[in-house]
């Protein structure tokens, strides 16, 4: 089949990219030992951080695939028209204003500098003069009950603005280990077809009379379903079907207002407005990656390990559970607690989330640390890439640190997941 021409949006170091074609035509699933039969060719490219005087992520791409159409400059800026055509947008939207490193309180959801960007998105639907037959997006799952006040609200403005681009959606919160990978990272991959396009026809053929699809697209015909199994969660498996009502404007200001519990499930498809979506849970039966299974065997530099006493303390306080009285700068007192995090992090299991702090050596609650023979230790930017799939050595740049290479981990993508949906879009093209 004719390639599906690829334009990557929020780029950083590419894992899309290598989710769809592979690294040197070589598949991260297969630790790049098999070659990928790829359906898709990246055709432009776009990372630029605003507010950052170096553009590491940027330079990284642009080393990697130094003969592509890369973009560095500001993607509120770039003129659409001069794009090339293309039939698959993808990005990982940047997500700050309501990741889990934040409170959901303090989110300032669409309208924070970074949730802004996803009008940059719109903007390019919008303007195109060829729109896209399919969208493949990631974000925190955080997005499905962003913001506190109106939970699901954001999700909502970026669904009802689709449908009225002309695309039904389906989604789905997917933990890459669940599914054979080596890290515990949950992100809402969502998934878009075009109106022109057969899925969206097939999709239109399975409405009900009431134009909802029910549970069959989520759990069984779904092109995220065929990808990733799933069965309904037993506790809590009732399917919520709802229209979105109003335009964008009306949404941002009365979509679930005072909303004590969020709207969107885990799992969902809409069509028309037509919001089907139910509470699942993963179904396989597969081989499952360990934190050991990305471990580094050659020589460690020795500010990794974690040798100073008063250090070790100072972690083992920041890992244990605490139950202490406490003081605000305002002079509120307050008891705090906190439950015992398992430590050092356990060799036989899927790894706990990267997050972009994991760099440095400073003790902290959130990064990792691992027993060895030598002694405990952090982990090196190499284990960190191997739990997000990339190649060894992917980030490694002149002038940039192993805390910025960690930095990048913590904003990238589980490469498997995308290369596996990939493979099942390019299946269904092949056989529609």
């Amino acid at each position: 089949m004719k390639k599906l021409k690829v334009i990557e949006l929020f780029a950083g170091v590419g894992g899309f990219r290598i989710g769809l074609e592979g690294y040197k035509r070589k598949s991260a699933s297969s630790n790049y030992t098999k070659n990928l039969s790829s359906a898709f060719e990246v055709v432009w490219s776009n990372q630029w951080e605003p507010l950052t005087k170096v553009q590491h992520a940027s330079s990284i791409y642009e080393a990697r695939w130094p003969n592509s159409k890369h973009s560095n400059e500001d993607i509120g800026e770039i003129d659409v028209a001069k794009l090339p055509k293309f039939d698959l947008l993808v990005g990982g939207f940047p997500c700050q204003d309501y990741s889990v490193a934040t409170t959901l309180k303090n989110s300032k959801g669409l309208i924070g500098p970074k949730g802004i960007l996803w009008w940059s998105i719109n903007r390019i639907l919008d303007e195109v003069k060829h729109k896209p037959n399919y969208l493949l997006l990631e974000n925190v799952d955080r997005l499905l009950i962003s913001p506190s006040k109106q939970r699901g609200r954001d999700f909502a403005i970026i669904l009802q603005s689709l449908n009225k681009l002309g695309y039904a959606v389906e989604w789905r919160v997917i933990n890459a280990a669940d599914y054979g990978m080596p890290q515990r990272r949950r992100r809402v991959f969502i998934f878009a077809y075009h109106s022109s396009t057969s899925i969206y026809k097939k999709l239109k053929k399975n409405q009900s009379a009431y134009g909802f699809l029910g549970d069959n697209w989520i759990l069984n015909d779904g092109l995220i379903a065929e990808t990733f199994p799933v069965t309904p969660d037993q506790k809590n498996h009732k399917l919520s079907e709802f229209e979105l009502n109003g335009d964008i404007v009306q949404i941002s200001n009365k979509f679930n207002i005072e909303g004590a519990k969020g709207v969107f499930l885990n799992s969902g498809v809409m069509i028309n407005g037509c919001i089907s979506t139910m509470k699942t849970k993963p179904s396989y039966k597969g081989m499952l990656s360990t934190l050991k299974s990305v471990i580094y065997r050659g020589v460690i530099p020795n500010e990794f390990y974690v040798v100073d006493n008063d250090q070790k303390k100072r972690w083992n306080y920041l890992k244990g559970s605490k139950a202490e009285p406490r003081e605000t700068k305002s002079g509120f007192k307050y008891d705090f607690k906190e439950g015992a995090m398992i430590f050092p992090d356990s060799l036989e299991k899927p790894s706990r989330t990267i997050i972009t702090g994991e760099g440095g050596p400073s003790p902290s609650r959130f990064k990792h640390v691992i027993k060895t023979k030598k002694g405990l230790r952090r982990l090196i930017p190499i284990e960190l890439e191997r739990l997000n799939m990339f190649p060894d050595n992917h980030t490694e740049f002149k002038n940039v640190t192993d805390n910025k290479r960690a930095f990048l981990m913590g904003n990238a993508l589980v490469i498997g997941v995308v290369e596996k949906l990939g493979k099942t879009l390019k299946k269904r093209l092949e056989n529609k």
